[in-house]
């Protein structure tokens, strides 16, 4: 694909989406913008108008007015599950757009990214329309005095929704989808990196006619995207990224009791029993993570645990699968690991490799930029041997193609080894017996656990133990997460037994 290919169109970058129309900077001329970069040609792919706090206070405002004065709210959930369908039905429509857009701004392999973003995108907005009838939002109650009682489930009020680079739209959908269903307002906030997908949904938003200020979308810094957070009118945030920021977000929170969700950084590891083969494990653990963002994502199995006397098979195994991988463009049907997102994210990589190295563990595959490609923010992937879990590259996120390998003295220390980090939010367990997985997977302190590989299900749950977050997204809990518990014990009997 030529350079001259690669711009992301979009109706409105000079605007923000606010209050239901699209508005422009206040200056036109000299408005400040993002550059958004093709991460595998560092060209500039396009400009989105940069929000700054009077801009974001305004997004904030009308999302505060639908809530309290609109007609969202107000809505049966049957009422707003029609809008959610319809949006659902528009995203899939326009499925190759926002997988172009994830591609370019993230690397992710573009022949992953078009049947992901059908998986995630619409499905997500499907699910939440049709809990519209299932989940008990009226439930009546006898009050423990004898009185006729209800539990009500109302909208928690005025939600931020701040998104990451690495997977946009897909969390874009399982954070307002839910919080829509429930009769929430939103500010999405996207990363200035990667914006797309947040310009592409605030069209959907628009071409159906939601209601004004119920959606909102502003392209911000993280100067002001901290004052958003601390913002009196805004009541929930939910918010995935990194630990560190997450820290900051909650105690932002908590000075104001407002309510978080909060999807944070992982260490997760991967647990090879010694009754499951090692080539089998490593094709799994290898490939799978190297081709899938190049590493860059959350839940990640970066630290391969396994019995002593396999380290150095699994170590040779993760090498021989590191140097298969064709790194390139991710339009190329060739390529089978992209870039990294931005050069600041390669940069940490480097940092953390050679960390690796100074801390004594052995830099077995990788390490290094591809020499052959002189453009793009392409890093290769990369395995280490004798890794210490206590050493930094075992016990940060890197976020990169960084595979470490531990040895384990036995099972037990194995499962000590897995919890021994402050993270805890997916693992999985390599074994021939299911229910021997089952026995493992009830011992390690994270969200998630799959067996023989990784199996994060966002329509049952998706969230982390520890430092890993706070909350759930995806499945009945997300909904919950937008939604506040009432309890009402009325005088008198009614007629009917629904409020």
């Amino acid at each position: 694909m030529q350079d001259n290919a690669r711009t992301i169109a979009l109706d409105h970058p000079d605007c923000f989406y606010i209050d239901g129309q699209w508005t422009p900077s206040a200056s036109t001329l000299s408005a400040p913008t993002f550059e958004v970069l093709d991460c595998s040609t560092e060209c500039v792919a396009a400009r989105v108008a940069r929000a700054d706090a009077a801009t974001a206070a305004r997004a904030i405002d009308a999302a505060r007015r639908a809530f309290d004065h609109g007609p969202w709210p107000r809505m049966t959930p049957a009422e707003r599950a029609v809008y959610l369908n319809e949006i659902a039905q528009r995203l899939e429509a326009a499925n190759d757009e926002f997988a172009r857009g994830w591609s370019i701004e993230s690397g992710i392999l573009q022949r992953i990214a078009q049947p992901r973003i059908g998986q995630f995108l619409g499905a997500a907005f499907r699910q939440y329309a049709a809990m519209a009838d299932t989940y008990p939002f009226v439930e009546p109650r006898r009050s423990g005095s004898g009185h006729q009682a209800y539990c009500v489930k109302e909208a928690a009020g005025v939600v931020l929704a701040i998104v990451p680079w690495n997977g946009p739209a897909a969390l874009i959908a399982y954070k307002v989808a839910p919080a829509l269903l429930a009769g929430c307002t939103v500010i999405i906030k996207p990363s200035p990196e990667a914006p797309t997908s947040a310009y592409l949904f605030a069209q959907v938003c628009d071409e159906i006619g939601l209601p004004p200020g119920v959606v909102n979308v502003v392209t911000t810094d993280r100067e002001v995207s901290e004052l958003m957070v601390r913002n009196p009118d805004v009541d929930k945030i939910t918010f995935t990224g990194s630990t560190a920021a997450g820290r900051s977000i909650s105690a932002a929170a908590a000075g104001r009791i407002a309510r978080v969700t909060l999807e944070l950084g992982g260490k997760s590891a991967a647990l090879v029993l010694d009754d499951y083969d090692i080539d089998a494990a490593a094709q799994v653990l290898g490939k799978s993570y190297f081709g899938y963002l190049s590493g860059q994502v959350c839940h990640s199995l970066t630290r391969i645990i396994v019995p002593r006397a396999k380290h150095d098979a699994m170590v040779e195994a993760l090498s021989a699968a590191a140097r298969a991988m064709v790194p390139g463009d991710p339009f190329d049907d060739a390529t089978t690991i992209g870039p990294l997102a931005t050069a600041r994210q390669r940069e940490t990589v480097e940092r953390y490799v050679a960390k690796g190295i100074a801390e004594g563990c052995t830099l077995a595959a990788g390490g290094q930029r591809p020499q052959h490609l002189s453009r793009g923010f392409f890093f290769e992937p990369t395995v280490f041997g004798n890794v210490d879990n206590r050493s930094t590259i075992a016990q940060e996120e890197i976020f990169g193609p960084v595979l470490s390998v531990i040895a384990a003295d036995s099972e037990a220390h194995a499962i000590e080894l897995a919890n021994d980090s402050i993270f805890g939010l997916n693992a999985v367990v390599f074994t021939a017996d299911a229910q021997h997985a089952l026995s493992v997977a009830r011992q390690l302190r994270t969200g998630s656990v799959g067996h023989n590989a990784s199996r994060t299900d966002f329509s049952i749950g998706f969230g982390g133990f520890k430092q890993s977050g706070i909350g759930r997204e995806g499945g009945v809990e997300g909904l919950e997460a937008f939604l506040e518990s009432k309890t009402i014990v009325l005088d008198q009997e009614l007629a009917s037994s629904s409020a």
